[in-house]
This record gives C-alpha cells, sequence and structure tokens, in this order.
C-alpha cells in the first residue's frame, strides 16, 4: 500500500468524523465521503461517558461543544408504579474526578456541528459530500473506493478505506459476506420536551434538568437526561414490538407506549398525552462478524461491525473508541494485517463486554414481581460511589497507547 495516499472515510457521522481527527492527528491525510448533500442526525440525544469524552476533549471537541453540553449530577433509578427512587449513581464533578473527563449529554446535532468544526480547522483533512462508497476494490496494492455522486472519477485509491457507514452500512458485505442486520424486537420511542413542560414536573421539578432518569418496569423502560444546558429534556422510551417499514418514518401508532405510560405512575401517565409527539425507531444489531477487515484495507468501525443495544448507553462512545484506538495502531506507518487483527482482537473483547453489561442492565430494569423487590432491595443496601465503582472498568477505560488498563482488565 501506498503509505503517501489518504485513508478515506466512509461516512461523516461520529465515527467517521471521530476517525478523521485522530488520524490527521497522527500526520496522516485524511478523506471523508459523505453521502447526503447536507449532515443532519436523526434521533434526539445521546449521553457521553468519560470514556468518550476523554478522547473528544483531546481533538478540542468537548471545547467546541461548550454549554450545548450537560454534566448531569447523577443518574437515577426510579420505579415506574409509583416514582420512588430506587438508587443513584452520582456524576457531575465526582464522574469528573474519578474518571478523568466529565460525563455529558447533548444532542446529537449539537456533537456532530462540534465535530464538523473541529474537522474544518484540521487541514490534513477533506470532507466531500454529495459522495457515496458503492464498494471497495482490495488487493495486494492496496484499496480503491468505488464512489458515485460527485464529479471526476468514479473510482478513488487510498491507504485504507474505513467503513464508518452505520448499521446498515453498505460496505460490511465485502468484509464478512454472510453478515446481517437483525431487529432486536424491541422499539424506541423519542421526544424532546422543554424542561418547564408540566409533563416533566416529576422528573425535572425544577423546570431545569439536571439529571439522568432511568425509570423501569417490567414492561417498558423510559430514561430522560437534559440537552441545551438543561432547557430541554430528551426522552427515549423502549417498549417491545414488531418490525415493519412504517417505523422508520417515525409514524408508528404510538398505542403501545401510551398503554404502558397509563398504568405507571400518574405523573407519567402525562407523557401519554396525544399533544406529545413521540417518533418511533425500530432498534437493530449486527450480530457478531467473523470479522471487521479486509487484508486487502478495508475496515469496519463503529455501528457499521458491532451495532448493539442502547441499554449500556455505549453506542456512541463504542464508536469513539474504535476510531482512537484505529487510529493508535496505524500510526502514521503503512498498514499493517498484523496490527488490524490485534486491534480487532482487542476492540472485540471490550465491545463484547460492553454488550453484555447492556443485556445485564435490560434484564434488571425489566424485573418483575419478587425479583424486581429483590433488585430494589440490592441497589437500596449499595452506596452510591460502590455503583459506580462497578463501572471503572467501563467509565474509566482509556486506550492503550495511554498507559491505561486495556479492553477485559479489571
Amino acid at each position: 500500500m501506498d503509505a503517501d495516499l489518504p485513508i478515506l472515510v466512509a461516512g461523516a457521522g461520529i465515527a467517521g468524523l471521530t476517525a478523521a481527527l485522530a488520524l490527521a492527528a497522527r500526520g496522516i491525510p485524511v478523506v471523508v465521503l459523505e453521502r447526503a448533500h447536507q449532515l443532519s442526525e436523526i434521533g434526539a440525544g445521546l449521553q457521553l461517558s468519560p470514556n468518550a469524552t476523554s478522547i473528544l476533549r483531546a481533538y478540542g471537541v468537548t471545547d467546541a461543544l461548550g454549554e450545548a453540553a450537560v454534566q448531569p449530577r447523577r443518574v437515577r433509578l426510579m420505579r415506574a408504579s409509583d416514582l420512588g427512587e430506587i438508587a443513584h449513581v452520582p456524576l457531575g464533578s465526582w464522574a469528573e474526578q474519578r474518571w478523568g473527563a466529565p460525563y455529558l449529554t447533548a444532542h446529537r446535532a449539537d456533537l456532530q456541528a462540534a465535530l464538523l468544526e473541529c474537522v474544518r480547522a484540521e487541514p490534513k483533512i477533506s470532507l466531500v459530500m454529495s459522495a457515496k462508497v458503492e464498494g471497495a476494490a482490495c488487493g495486494s496494492a492496496g484499496p480503491s473506493a468505488e464512489i458515485t455522486g460527485i464529479e471526476g472519477p468514479a473510482s478513488m485509491r487510498a491507504r485504507m478505506i474505513i467503513a464508518a457507514d452505520g448499521v446498515w452500512s453498505g460496505l460490511r458485505r465485502q468484509v464478512d459476506p454472510a453478515s446481517e442486520c437483525r431487529f432486536a424486537g424491541r422499539i424506541a420511542w423519542r421526544v424532546t420536551l422543554n424542561a418547564g413542560h408540566r409533563a416533566l414536573r416529576a422528573l425535572a421539578p425544577s423546570g431545569r434538568a439536571q439529571d439522568v432518569v432511568a425509570v423501569l418496569d417490567s414492561a417498558f423502560h423510559l430514561v430522560a437526561y437534559p440537552m441545551g444546558g438543561g432547557q430541554e429534556v430528551n426522552l427515549v422510551a423502549f417498549t417491545a414490538g414488531t418490525d415493519d417499514s412504517a417505523g422508520w418514518s417515525g409514524t408508528r401508532d404510538p398505542a403501545p407506549l401510551q398503554y404502558c405510560l397509563q398504568r405507571s405512575d400518574e405523573r407519567l401517565a402525562a407523557l401519554a398525552e396525544p399533544g406529545i409527539a413521540w417518533t418511533s425507531y425500530p432498534m437493530y444489531t449486527v450480530i457478531s462478524l467473523k470479522r471487521w477487515f479486509d487484508p486487502g484495507g478495508l475496515v469496519l468501525v463503529g455501528d457499521a461491525a458491532h451495532a448493539m443495544t442502547p441499554f449500556a448507553a455505549q453506542g456512541a462512545a463504542m464508536a469513539i473508541e474504535d476510531a482512537e484506538t484505529l487510529a493508535d495502531a496505524l500510526g502514521d506507518r503503512p498498514a499493517s494485517s498484523g496490527r488490524i487483527v490485534a486491534w480487532q482482537a482487542a476492540r472485540r473483547e471490550r465491545v463484547a463486554r460492553v454488550a453484555r453489561r447492556g443485556a445485564l442492565n435490560h434484564l434488571a430494569w425489566s424485573a418483575l414481581g419478587p425479583v424486581a423487590l429483590a433488585r430494589d432491595l440490592l441497589l437500596r443496601l449499595r452506596p452510591p460511589e460502590s455503583l459506580a465503582a462497578d463501572l471503572d472498568w467501563l467509565y474509566g477505560w482509556r486506550p492503550p497507547a495511554a498507559g491505561k488498563v486495556s479492553a477485559g482488565s479489571g
């Protein structure tokens, strides 16, 4: 492979833009190809734990986010039946001191805007819009991307191609022809409300959102967290559901969610009112691939490689970690299959552990009857700092090159 060629990144989402910044910081020229005419993030908000913000901070992204991000005081676990608090985990300055970086919540669009600001300030990065990578030709001489939607040649040679094109990746099958997305059996419902909205009095009583709140029930659960400097609240609820094409339009019948809310505490039932416009999205995961790379120079990162359910709130963080660790594996040297193999092994272990944590959260949050009572009792018996310590392996993680503990340890 020609080390003088740029690395091509397919996709200008969180994974792709972070990868571009990480590569450019190591002196590597990058071309980011994005099929959209302009960037816009679907969904509403996201949580950025310290394992992610420590990386973003190094590239100036958290500074660019500024007051658009919120540093919540804590995570509160509450019962849907009566909104009684089960337990809480401290965040804020306590978490920043413990894990070395802040825990932030923000709108996806604000994070993408901050990433773009940093990308556009980096001379080694070129961002090309309306450019769709249709495929990649990989061989001993290095890869080339097959591109549509831009003027000029339909093929572009590269040192490497990084597929950061999301859960519906068009390049994934070139790496693993048997790969597939799988419907996770759950529907995500989202809405963003002003923090002073009357339906939020129980979750943001002061009219300003300061906490991440997880409301637990055997039939559904709901997570609320602040955005926009605390002036807005992003709500995400999860119910059982079926896969259908209408789900992607956001026009699914909200009756299943409304039923769950109406059978909960009356203060939650206010969120079922017709004037609150929930949008819906079916949840998909990418089943375990045999590999995340083609030795000829194509590598998958983020959701393209390992889309997971959101029950550990780590989808964005895993994409950010992928980007940083892959850039470190490449450094300023020609691509080496040995380094990519080692990178894949470490990332698989880390991502698998995070996915197991998400599955455990989902199981615990969906507990019923005596099991739920036992869960609540065990959580109440543990000090908040002890619950936080259970997350040291996750939030305290740093890339191995930073001299910290690597994935799977601790």
